[in-house]
């Protein structure tokens, strides 16, 4: 693994913009690039499978114990939980953030398998930067392809060949939420889409809002965190409505599933150690909250910290020392579609905490 410059292309803000990459500036960065080998990519892709595989078995786990406290879920949301795990409807996707070093050593930051962000750079901009460049002779990227032959996969839970699509009113969950519609559409549904606030309750079912329209497959770009909060979560385990994301993502979301993963398989490779409670010295621990989001409230001990709006309660990770390239550190977003390992993407700060405004990097392989 390597950092590059490169020079960017001439227009270059115009084409990422058509695109889909509204957000832009000072975001994306092709001034430079990662570059690995084939042998690095290998491991990445089998250290991806092996460690979804791992979260599955962490999920299993957290329901048959019943562990939900761990996890601070709200009562309403169990049934909900346990249903979705024992009837398997679709699950479309994720993203693994990983700390990747020069050494080989591959750890598992977190695990984004509900609402993950970053698709639309990953699946489309910087494929669409390789094809223009054509640095490397590759790019771990078949995330697009394998979108479109998942959600083809979902036929027989979506009888009706119709998907509505939902998310929060933001510029960037609208063009993520676009470029998912259009790969279903690609594979062969129908497709609609509106703001969640426009969900409504007829009753019996969930309707589109203002159409009044009954929407019994629904894509939703909004956590469950949330949504069990909403006014209409009461009738979410009375809804027949077939939700993607399903409702045990959530295990798999909050941060709480880390140290549960470390219970299950101590001193695994691809893990860092984790805790529940605070550890007696904290130096090279991070401190993250259960349900936080975008490096918001993180606290590197005696390295970094971020504010935000997110409090505790908190687990407690050991410190990965990302890599450091002249004061750029990158994490690696490790993408699943269906259920494998589809390609990356790269996010890289100026400070070892990845936050919001953290630039998008392209990679290749070599």
């Amino acid at each position: 693994m390597r950092r590059a410059s490169c020079h960017p292309r001439q227009g270059w803000q115009q084409i990422v913009e058509g695109q889909g990459l509204a957000w832009q500036e000072s975001y994306w960065d092709e001034s430079c690039y990662y570059s690995f080998n084939s042998t690095e990519i290998d491991k990445l892709e089998a250290a991806t499978n092996e460690l979804h595989g791992m979260c599955l078995k962490a999920a299993e786990a957290a329901i048959t114990r019943r562990l939900y406290a761990k996890f601070q879920i709200p009562d309403l949301a169990i049934p909900l939980i346990e249903r979705s795990w024992e009837a398997e409807p679709p699950s479309l996707y994720g993203r693994f953030d990983l700390s990747v070093k020069d050494s080989g050593e591959i750890k598992m930051l977190e695990y984004n398998a509900d609402t993950p962000t970053s698709l639309v750079e990953a699946a489309v901009v910087q494929w669409a930067w390789y094809e223009d460049t054509r640095l490397g002779h590759d790019q771990f990227n078949s995330i697009h392809d394998k979108l479109v032959a998942t959600w083809k996969d979902f036929g027989d839970w979506i009888p009706e060949k119709s998907i509505a699509f939902t998310s929060a009113d933001s510029v960037e969950d609208g063009f993520t939420l676009a470029y998912l519609q259009e790969t279903a559409a690609q594979a062969g549904f129908a497709t609609d889409s509106f703001p969640i606030s426009e969900l409504g309750w007829n009753g019996k079912e969930f309707v589109s809002g203002n159409a009044n329209v009954a929407v019994p497959v629904v894509f939703k770009l909004y956590p469950w965190e949330w949504m069990t909060r909403e006014q209409f979560a009461q009738n979410l385990y009375r809804s027949k409505t077939v939700w993607i994301e399903p409702a045990w993502k959530m295990l798999l979301s909050n941060k709480a599933i880390l140290p549960l993963l470390w219970d299950l398989f101590p001193d695994h490779p691809l893990l860092l150690e984790a805790r529940y409670e605070e550890p007696t010295g904290t130096s090279g621990w991070v401190r993250k909250p259960m349900l936080g989001r975008e490096g918001n409230n993180v606290t590197i001990y005696g390295t970094a910290e971020t504010d935000g709006e997110y409090g505790g309660p908190w687990i407690y990770q050991r410190n990965a020392n990302l890599p450091d390239f002249s004061g750029n550190y990158p994490v690696v977003g490790s993408w699943i579609v269906g259920q494998e390992a589809a390609g990356m993407g790269i996010r890289e700060s100026t400070t070892p905490i990845t936050g919001n405004t953290s630039r998008f990097v392209p990679h290749v392989i070599e």
